[in-house]
């Protein structure tokens, strides 16, 4: 074993979407800092990020119905659905520019205009979906979603879905046409690609194995090269890690106190995709059911047109799992090797606290094919089992802390950055909505972590992002502005009013 001691600006460890993301920010930002990345695996995308691994269809809340909450007075709360659409508006922004100044080609390769469409049976859900297009409708987020419960208009949207179904009560959809489908693993390449150019130090089959601070500030990585077997030290300013599942033990070894107290837990998926062309081009848009009563948020069904290698495909799930890997590539002692001293109180808390998702992922684990074909019948009542096979999804860690509002070893369902105070390292931790929100949340990683640059880049980032500290829903016509653009540079369908203003106003009235 040999020590080679390099130093850097930046490390960014994972090549997934984060680190692309981050990586291709700075690199128009600061075009002369030096960044070398790690990955375990042979190529970028493999994991989290990787197309058949993720559902990432473009995560807006257009559609996703656990992002509006239904209120005791009936009312919808949309707060968390204005939140995340904005987000994702700005990565949309920021692709819109990579494409522009052509750093990037292709778009369609990565980006598609698809509809999003939410869809409810029983007359309190149908309710419940009326008063969720009500409180949209009015927001120009939102602009152009359309509300339905005829037959006939739904046999028009999503005719596989309702043909053969027995309509014994009430039934309704929600459609928008100016939603995505996105294919992050294509996309993660593609900026991987753009970041060679740029001169970044992409280095596969390397395992960042054990952190140090060294005297003067800096960070020391011990990484293991799996080809040659040498231990090598690398040093930067800042370290970024992006593992996906992975960012928690790396984060546990830096041994920064923010790191701690923090434990995961880990959620495979499995989805069923559709082998028949035939069903495939019966079905084109994004649709999103309702979680059965008790389910967690991750297993919201929908069944999702997806377009992987310039192919289209249909996909219906998430069925959850389990397994104690952290990474699809990961060991079985993931789960337990994570379980520290720090971190124990608040794993056993979640334990007892979420009993009810432990008993929910064995009855998922232990579902034969067909019943899962059954869950799927509720979406298409004639499916048939031979037209249909299972795939194994990526990994998902979800994040356990202890917060204020749910008490010791809380279980979120979100996307954490923990931050070291001094801002020389960040971590990357949990799940939905992730890669849809990247750009803005590699905005946050940048403001915490550089704040003494973020005056001087201020500029250069309302070029990247033209709606940079600004809120688009309290400017609709800069909101009208930059989607016309995006759409433009990224081949995407115009965000139109389709639904009239008298037909708005009746059916509020209703």
């Amino acid at each position: 074993m040999t020590n080679r001691a390099t130093k850097t600006d930046v490390i960014l460890i994972g090549a997934g979407i984060m680190s692309a993301t981050l990586g291709a920010l700075l690199k128009e930002l600061v075009p002369e800092w030096e960044i070398t990345v790690f990955e375990k695996l042979d190529n970028p995308g493999e994991e989290s990020s990787n197309e058949w691994n993720n559902a990432g269809t473009g995560h807006a809340a257009l559609c996703e119905l656990n992002y509006t909450v239904e209120k005791k007075d009936g009312s919808v709360d949309i707060s968390k659905a204005i939140q995340i659409n904005q987000q994702f508006q700005v990565s949309l922004q920021f692709w819109s520019y990579l494409v522009n100044k052509k750093l990037i080609k292709q778009p369609h390769d990565f980006i598609r205009p698809l509809p999003h469409m939410s869809l409810v049976q029983g007359e309190q859900d149908v309710t419940f979906l009326k008063n969720r297009f009500k409180a949209l409708s009015n927001n120009p987020l939102f602009r152009g979603m359309e509300f339905s419960e005829d037959p006939n208009k739904l046999k028009e949207w999503i005719p596989l879905v309702m043909q053969d179904r027995a309509l014994n009560e009430p039934i309704a959809a929600t459609k928008i046409d100016s939603g995505t489908d996105v294919n992050f693993g294509a996309l993660t390449r593609m900026l991987f690609n753009h970041l060679k150019t740029t001169n970044v130090d992409i280095r596969y089959r390397h395992s960042v194995e054990d952190f140090k601070r060294t005297n003067d500030g800096l960070w020391e990585l011990k990484v293991w090269n799996m080809d040659t077997g040498e231990i090598e030290r690398h040093r930067a300013k800042f370290v970024f890690i992006g593992a996906g599942g992975g960012s928690l033990h790396l984060l546990q070894k830096t041994g920064i106190p923010e790191g701690k107290h923090i434990g995961g837990f880990p959620v495979s998926g499995l989805f069923m995709v559709c082998n028949n062309p035939f069903v495939v081009e019966r079905h084109h848009g994004k649709l999103y059911g309702k979680a059965k009563v008790g389910a967690p948020p991750m297993s919201v069904p929908h069944l999702d047109t997806r377009y992987i290698d310039n192919k289209k495909s249909l996909l219906f799930g998430p069925f959850a799992g389990f397994s104690p890997k952290f990474l699809k590539t990961g060991s079985n002692l993931d789960l337990i090797t994570s379980v520290k001293p720090n971190n124990l109180l608040t794993m056993l808390a979640a334990g007892a606290k979420e009993m009810s998702l432990t008993k929910y992922l064995i009855q998922q684990v232990m579902l034969t094919k067909e019943q899962r074909m059954e869950e799927l019948r509720e979406f298409i009542p004639n499916a048939k089992s031979e037209d249909w096979d299972l795939v194994v999804a990526g990994q998902r860690v979800q994040v356990i802390k202890d917060t204020e509002a749910g008490g010791k070893g809380t279980l979120q369902f979100g996307t954490e950055v923990i931050t070291a105070s001094d801002g020389s390292i960040a971590a990357l931790l949990g799940a939905s909505p992730g890669a849809s929100t990247a750009v803005q949340v590699m905005l946050e990683v940048i403001t915490k972590c550089f704040p003494d640059h973020v005056s001087e880049w201020e500029p250069k980032l309302k070029e990247l992002i033209p709606s940079y500290g600004v809120s688009l829903m309290d400017n609709p016509t800069l909101l009208e502005e930059i989607q016309t653009s995006t759409a433009k540079a990224l081949g995407l369908a115009p965000n139109k009013q389709t639904t009239t203003k008298k037909e708005t106003r009746v059916l509020q009235e209703a």
